[in-house]
């Protein structure tokens, strides 16, 4: 089975810190580019950060740049968005997303979708 799993989510005191983790199976990452969406209630989702398949491109949001990480171990199939120094307005469902691609593609061109995971930042 084809899938992506998220995890690592939960609820974090402003200036806290999470690492999202982004688990492939039935497939290898070492082909894909991995992206990270994240979508608040009642607002359109939008692109955080997004790594190319060789690791060697990344891209960032204005939003979070500077303060969130995106990586990739190909050795364990997975994933990872580490998040510091939240605030509240990082609130929302993450997605980890795949695209057999050696470049970041915009949403929705992805191949793979994870089921997302909730971060909730308290102020």
């Amino acid at each position: 089975q084809l899938q992506l799993v998220e995890s690592g989510g939960g609820l974090v005191q402003f200036g806290g810190s999470l690492r999202l983790s982004c688990a492939a199976s039935g497939f290898s990452l070492d082909y894909y580019a991995i992206g990270w969406f994240r979508q608040a209630p009642g607002k359109e989702r939008e692109g955080v950060s997004c790594i190319g398949s060789s690791d060697t491109s990344t891209y960032y949001a204005d939003s979070v740049k500077g303060r969130f990480t995106i990586s990739k171990d190909n050795a364990k199939n997975t994933a990872y968005l580490q998040m510091n120094s939240l605030k509240p307005e990082d609130t929302a469902v993450y997605y980890c997303a795949a695209v057999r691609s050696s470049g970041c593609s915009p949403y929705p061109y992805y191949d793979y979708w994870g089921q997302g995971t909730q971060v909730t930042v308290s102020s």
